[in-house]
């Protein structure tokens, strides 16, 4: 169960967040870095996860995304 560390809610929103890592990446806008957030509903209080990626799933994400 959720509870937040700043105001102690109980209720929360979840999302992804993606962001690019190391110079190849960043050369061809390749988003490799996928996060996980948990963001509190009353006083927006997030914190951020990193989230486990395999190579073949980076590798749809190229042609996907």
């Amino acid at each position: 169960m959720y509870k937040c560390a700043k105001c102690g809610c109980e209720e929360f929103e979840q999302d992804q967040m993606r962001a690019t890592g190391g110079a190849f990446a960043k050369m061809f806008d390749i988003q490799n870095k996928k996060f996980l957030t948990i963001s509190c509903k009353k006083c927006g209080y997030t914190e951020i996860y990193k989230k486990k990626s395999g190579a073949a799933s980076n590798i749809a994400d190229w042609f996907i995304g």
